[in-house]
């Protein structure tokens, strides 16, 4: 079953400087503070005429704005984004990012998060990381990668995450109330 919005372009790639990655076994997972805006997203897919298109037809008036911070899960054996859990301020969402071939489209399954039914979406997502992703693995395709998820390994990796990420919103909303 899908919910939420598919996208047949890519959501926009991790700014490596500004993501520390983990090593989790079979996943990589990724922590990045970010602070989005139209330019950036032009520019991304810019050289992607079909991209661009969509990225401005379906965009807000006056473009997507927001900041916060962005929780990646990859796939090891072959670089895969699979899930991102969009942690922000305006728009709080996540991705499954399936897995296609080269010649079709991305799918890219963006789910709005639901802050009044289910409260903080970092907590939320920490939650998912360590009791759901095999299963948000398996629903973006990446059931072989899932099978091969160990939470002895991953629990560890997902506390420094957890960790790493509460210190940047938090300095993120003391920043928004000076």
């Amino acid at each position: 079953m899908i919910v939420g919005n598919i996208y047949n372009m890519p959501p926009q790639p991790p700014v490596e400087e500004n993501t520390q990655w983990f090593d989790a076994g079979a996943v990589s997972l990724g922590v990045e503070y970010r602070a989005l805006n139209p330019e950036q997203l032009v520019e991304t897919y810019k050289d992607n005429p079909k991209y661009l298109a969509e990225l401005l037809d379906k965009s807000p008036e006056g473009g997507f704005t927001d900041e916060g911070v962005s929780l990646h899960v990859k796939a090891v054996a072959d670089d895969h984004e699979y899930v991102r859990f969009d942690v922000f301020d305006g728009d709080p969402h996540y991705h499954y990012v399936h897995k296609t071939a080269p010649d079709e489209d991305p799918i890219n399954n963006v789910v709005v998060y639901d802050t009044v039914a289910h409260g903080d979406m970092l907590e939320w997502a920490i939650a998912r990381l360590r009791n759901r992703l095999p299963e948000m693995l398996t629903q973006a395709g990446g059931a072989d990668v899932a099978a091969k998820v160990d939470p002895s390994v991953t629990g560890p990796v997902i506390d420094k995450i957890e960790e790493i990420a509460s210190k940047a919103l938090a300095g993120q909303r003391a920043a928004a109330t000076t």
